[in-house]
């Protein structure tokens, strides 16, 4: 399968910080998370959420600017997920699912995420198979 597209972002962590400062954070959050990590991110003690944040926005950025202009996913559109142990011990790779609202949108192929982190910066990056 081609590629669709290729998309990289890099979030300043600081930024955040300055950003939800400045706002009601858990506004925020709704506005830019899907259900399923508005609930994990109201789970997480407060010391992570800005780096949860973070790690989001520039995933679904990256993702955004892979996607388009095929697609044009919204914030809610996209859930990250990240490394985690599969029941069987096996580690599992990030993912980042795209679940689109209508069903006239072209279905993408698969989605590959990889996010690092350190000290204040994230790096996203998102590579998206082709599409029908």
């Amino acid at each position: 399968m081609a590629i669709l597209g290729i998309g990289v972002d890099l979030v300043n962590i600081p930024r955040i910080t300055a950003l939800l400062s400045r706002r009601d954070s858990q506004r925020f959050a709704s506005r830019i998370l899907s259900p399923d990590e508005l609930a994990l991110w109201q789970s997480i003690p407060l010391n992570r959420r800005v780096q949860f944040l973070a790690v989001r926005w520039g995933v679904k950025e990256a993702a955004y600017k892979a996607m388009f202009p095929v697609v044009r996913p919204t914030w809610k559109d996209l859930t990250y997920h990240g490394a985690k142990v599969a029941d069987d011990g096996q580690w599992l790779k990030p993912s980042l699912t795209y679940r689109p609202p209508a069903s006239s949108i072209p279905v993408i192929g698969r989605i590959h995420v990889s996010v690092s982190h350190d000290a204040d910066y994230v790096y996203a990056s998102v590579l998206v198979d082709g599409y029908s």
